[in-house]
């Protein structure tokens, strides 16, 4: 298949995560003054399509930059299970899931396909997102996965003010990958997933481009 773009676009239209400053694109350069186009970009580390690095709840986490090249280009999964505001994407929809399409490996990455993507110009997409109960989190830290991905703004479910899932997998160093769109043109359940982030000294995470192939 061709690749697909499974990112958001940056832009100054980006919505931002509650207490977040705005995406802002500056210009500073420009073609009949000085000869070429320039614009500085201002944004957070984890705006639009990003990855969480172990150091963004870790004191002594990673950072971005130390994260290897090879669990962000990886074999996926892709994990279709609709959920509504703070619905939680539970234990039995992944066992479920597995008994469908199959057994979940070690060192694969897995995305979650919820739908709520459609939600970004909402006003609640930040806040009522879904995500991963505690219960899902731990078990797909026993089947040592080394990613997991979902459509929302984040992996905890909107309601969860404590980022509990957040705790449990980047403690562990499973990285996380949120805001992804275009899940739904990924064919069948299987696909090459490269992740790009830039590499930021000592980041907490980072925009990223994500692609399935």
């Amino acid at each position: 298949m061709d690749p697909i773009d499974l990112t958001l676009e940056i832009s100054n239209k980006l919505p931002s995560f509650p207490g977040s400053p705005n995406t802002q694109f500056i210009p500073w350069a420009d073609k009949k003054s000085d000869g070429y186009n320039l614009e500085l970009i201002f944004f957070s580390s984890h705006s639009g399509t990003h990855i969480d690095a172990p150091y963004h709840f870790m004191e002594k986490g990673v950072g971005i930059d130390k994260i290897p090249l090879k669990k962000l280009i990886t074999n996926a999964l892709i994990c279709r299970v609709k959920k509504a505001s703070n619905g939680l994407i539970t234990l039995k929809d992944i066992t479920d899931f597995e008994a469908r399409s199959g057994t979940i490996y070690p060192n694969q990455a897995i995305v979650f396909e919820t739908g709520w993507s459609k939600n970004i110009s909402k006003k609640d997409y930040f806040t009522k997102n879904p995500g991963l109960s505690s219960s899902a989190a731990k078990y797909l830290l026993k089947k040592r996965v080394s990613l997991i991905g979902i459509d929302s703004p984040n992996i905890d479910a909107g309601k969860d003010s404590k980022f509990h899932v957040h705790h449990i997998l980047l403690k562990n160093g499973i990285l996380i990958l949120e805001n992804l769109c275009n899940l739904d043109k990924i064919p069948g359940s299987y696909f090459r997933l490269i992740v790009l982030p830039l590499k930021l000294k000592n980041a907490t995470g980072s925009p990223v481009r994500a692609v399935a192939i």
